[in-house]
């Protein structure tokens, strides 16, 4: 079953190629390719691609977090070698002339140049590793996770789905953004924690020393939640001096990357926004670009049209009563507060944030890495609503305006929505539709133009949902039976 899970969201996510021209992707995939091909982090060849740098000197550099990253650096290695094989130009010059795929390029364009699809292709292997994978590990977990909570199979399944495939995650999780990884990173350490948390093995802590520190090196903001957890981790251990594994293999990682902080922009904690030449407003303004909890901010990222995560993902809404059932069922409580906590950070970071609304964006993207959190309680509520025709009814009709919303807005257009559109379903999303103008995917290397190119992710993930539905109903008749023998 939990394979069965991994896959089909890996293939959800990966249907989708991640969008070309965007400056967030760009920076990270400048400073991997520049590494590879040129033996430097400096950007300068490719630094027309995006806004996102440093300039130090009369140099530019990628300005983001730098492990997602070095995570492609090896990664792209590796496929530069089959790039360069003789018979991928071939394969490089049968896409450049693929139909589908022509037809969602902008009027006036180069168009599909053989260097471009290269670069693309680069941008398709570092999102999957680097993104969709993570993103699908994460699900993973969570499913595995949840059996401590429940041994009903489908309230579990449900919760994993809901997370993959029904809230922002969705969008984020065929991107190269740090995102997604990072949240990978946290949400592991704290499944490693929770499976056996008194007396965890040396290598486990020492893993989750590492999985926090990569973490924070990712997105920087997940430190608020790598710290939450560093605490989770020492309250839960019998001897607290085994937190020394922990502080080992996280100090390790924060020394490599104050090495390459040293290195390129002077200084171990010197980071690439303060050189970002065009962002200079923002990432000045309060402390590394945060200042008071803004009320424009708390109304944007819940229910405004615009980033309202309740809006894109009205299912989450059933975190609220998930919580109360969780504090009343009296079962995991710390936990319950290590999730609650490490949702509230990333809610008040958001809200804080001079740029609270992400730039281009589907929902509030900086809320990420506390998503994973809020959605375990939801378990609860598929528990206790789940038998009742009302709750049917309610988890039903929530599901399937996250769908509607979710997927409309992911797989509409070739950019994620501008921050200039102040309802992006209607005004972005919609026309789009309309137009045909559907995401670039797999289904278009069939020369699948428009809505067409989405039936091989149909057929194939109704396949996959159909055998998760019959292992859930095969695993659930025979947990009834062990219980009937008792």
């Amino acid at each position: 079953m939990t394979w069965l899970l991994l896959v089909t969201l890996s293939v959800c996510y990966a249907y989708f190629l991640p969008r070309w021209a965007d400056p967030n992707q760009n920076s990270r995939l400048d400073m991997v390719i520049a590494v590879v091909e040129d033996g430097t982090f400096r950007i300068d060849q490719y630094v027309e691609n995006t806004v996102d740098y440093a300039k130090v000197g009369e140099h530019y550099y990628s300005d983001k977090a730098p492990g997602a990253a070095f995570l492609g650096i090896p990664v792209y290695a590796g496929i530069k070698v089959l790039l360069d094989l003789p018979t991928m130009s071939g394969l490089m010059d049968r896409l450049a002339s693929n139909e589908a795929l022509e037809a969602t390029l902008r009027e006036g364009g180069t168009g599909l140049l053989e260097h471009k699809v290269r670069f693309a292709i680069a941008q398709v292997a570092l999102a999957f590793v680097a993104a969709a994978l993570p993103t699908a590990l994460v699900g993973a977990l969570m499913y595995r996770m949840l059996a401590r909570f429940t041994a009903l199979v489908w309230p579990r399944l449900g919760v994993a789905l809901g997370y993959g495939l029904l809230t922002p995650v969705f969008a984020y999780a065929g991107a190269f953004y740090g995102h997604q990884l990072s949240t990978a990173c946290l949400f592991a350490a704290f499944c490693l924690v929770f499976v056996d948390r008194k007396a965890p093995s040396t290598p486990a802590l020492l893993l989750v020393g590492f999985l926090l520190g990569y973490s924070v090196i990712t997105e920087y903001p997940a430190a608020l939640v790598a710290g939450i957890l560093f605490l989770y981790t020492l309250w839960s251990l019998t001897n607290k001096l085994r937190i020394g594994w922990v502080a080992l293999t996280g100090g390790l990682v924060a020394v490599g990357w104050m090495v390459y902080n040293t290195a390129i922009f002077g200084g171990p904690l010197s980071l690439g926004y303060s050189a970002s030449e065009l962002w200079q407003g923002q990432h000045h303004t309060g402390f590394m670009s945060l200042g008071l909890p803004r009320w424009d901010a708390i109304w944007g990222i819940t229910f405004s049209p615009f980033r309202g995560l309740f809006v894109l993902s009205p299912l989450l809404l059933l975190t609220v009563p998930g919580f109360l059932l969780w504090s009343r069922a009296r079962l995991h409580r710390s936990e319950l507060w290590v999730a609650l906590a490490s949702f509230l950070a990333m809610f008040l970071f958001n809200v804080s944030s001079v740029m609270w609304w992400g730039g281009y964006a589907i929902g509030p993207r900086y809320l990420l890495p506390g998503l994973p959190f809020m959605a375990l309680p939801l378990v609860f509520v598929f528990c206790a609503w789940g038998w009742r025709t009302w709750g049917r009814l309610v988890i039903l009709v929530l599901s399937a305006w996250s769908l509607v919303v979710t997927w409309g807005l992911t797989l509409a257009g070739q950019a994620f929505p501008p921050d200039t559109i102040r309802n992006p379903f209607l005004e972005y999303a919609w026309p789009n539709w309309l137009e045909g103008n559907i995401a670039r995917n797999l289904g278009m290397f069939l020369n699948l133009p428009n809505v067409a190119s989405l039936l091989p992710l149909l057929l194939v993930v109704s396949a996959f949902l159909g055998m998760l539905w019959f292992l859930s109903r095969r695993e659930s008749a025979a947990l009834a039976g062990v219980e009937g023998e008792r």
